[in-house]
């Protein structure tokens, strides 16, 4: 059995926001509560409820 893909969204800036449901059309009853999620010096976060990975694309964000 493979493990599912960890979605992986690029952004511009270290502080992001997740609520798992961004991406569902009216569908934030479907996601989690909104967390702020700071990226540091690794150059990525993780949300700690969906497990979506937020990279810092290069250059930006400093």
């Amino acid at each position: 059995m493979s493990e599912p893909t960890q979605e992986t969204v690029f952004v511009t800036t270290h502080r992001v926001k997740c609520d798992g449901a961004t991406d569902i059309r009216g569908g934030a009853a479907l996601g989690h509560p909104r967390v702020w999620l700071e990226i540091d010096e690794k150059g990525y976060v993780d949300c700690g409820y969906c497990d979506k990975r937020f990279v810092l694309k290069d250059g930006h964000g400093h």
